[in-house]
């Protein structure tokens, strides 16, 4: 039996299941080049630690162990987000695997943040004798490949539109490296404050500064992350917009609901009161245009007319 074909304003809003950002590839193809810059600077640090028998240079390494751990995890979300784009298993595609990781990324750095302040206040209490000209070499080649890094992560502006979050999983990644470059200069002033002028308690309270910044950063993208989770309104202009076009002609929008399916994809249901001769496809036509819409559900509801009795129930 023929089935009835689709119309072109559904599938319009339809064709593409996946909810992966514009910049997925990009994002992903840049991750990985990161995690494997990382990877390298690790395993060259903890050689060189062992053969070297150098702790500081172990110690470096195994700190860069941590950003490994969080750009495979990014890595990864962006791998087994394009993997199962396509899987009926998820409703709504696999977009927001990019915002989980964002999450444990952003989990990740705010335990960053108590350790190094854990430690920072150690060290006040029990000053440590340290060998300033090998810490702030060391250091300075941590902060290069760091910015190098942080370059590389930087997200595009402007590639999201009314979706706010933009692409939380790069976004995570790039906040957990510029949070390690900020406390590498942190690093790198208190160490030189130190060797200049004696002062042992300069090292550890730029410690304390740079874990209150990296505490910051975890704090706002976990905001951001679980507000995409919830599924929270993306954007307040966003709904007001689309409550404007669909009451245009003289309609009632009773219920509106819009949510975050990925970087840049957001999907709305709307019910809406109109008078009989309106169309549910007429209703979603007002909504071209929009460029982060990727999934629309409208529900029409008949308002009665003038003696004609209640309403004549639904339509979709």
């Amino acid at each position: 039996m023929a089935t009835a074909p689709q119309s072109p304003e559904l599938d319009a809003y339809r064709r593409d299941r996946g909810y992966l950002g514009a910049d997925h590839a990009r994002n992903e193809r840049r991750t990985w080049i990161v995690t494997a810059i990382c990877a390298a600077t690790l395993v060259a640090q903890v050689a060189g630690g062992l053969a070297f028998r150098s702790m500081a240079l172990t110690a470096s390494g195994l700190h860069m162990a941590a950003h490994v751990a969080a750009l495979l995890v990014a890595a990864v979300a962006y791998r087994m987000a394009r993997r199962y784009a396509a899987d009926p298993r998820f409703a709504f595609g696999a977009g927001k695997l990019g915002y989980l990781a964002g999450f444990a990324n952003a989990v990740v750095l705010a335990v960053t943040a108590v350790a190094i302040a854990v430690e920072s206040v150690q060290r006040l209490i029990a000053p440590q004798a340290v060998d300033y000209g090998s810490a702030l070499r060391l250091a300075a080649a941590g902060l290069v490949v760091t910015l190098v890094c942080v370059a590389l992560l930087k997200p595009r502006r402007g590639a999201h539109g009314p979706d706010e979050a933009g692409d939380l999983n790069i976004a995570a990644a790039h906040l957990h490296l510029s949070a390690d470059a900020i406390v590498g200069v942190l690093a790198i002033a208190g160490l030189a404050a130190g060797r200049s002028f004696g002062w042992t308690w300069a090292d550890p309270v730029t410690g304390l500064i740079g874990a209150g910044l990296v505490a910051q950063f975890a704090a706002t993208l976990l905001v951001r992350a679980g507000a995409a989770l919830l599924d929270m309104t993306p954007s307040p202009k966003l709904a007001g917009e689309l409550r404007a076009r669909l009451e245009a002609e003289g309609e009632r929008v009773v219920d509106l609901h819009l949510w975050r399916l990925g970087p840049g994809r957001v999907a709305a249901v709307a019910a809406v009161a109109a008078p009989a001769g309106r169309t549910a496809e007429a209703l979603r036509a007002r909504l071209a245009g929009i460029a982060a819409l990727s999934h629309v559900t409208i529900e029409l509801r008949r308002e009665a007319e003038p003696g004609h009795g209640p309403a004549d129930g639904l339509a979709r």
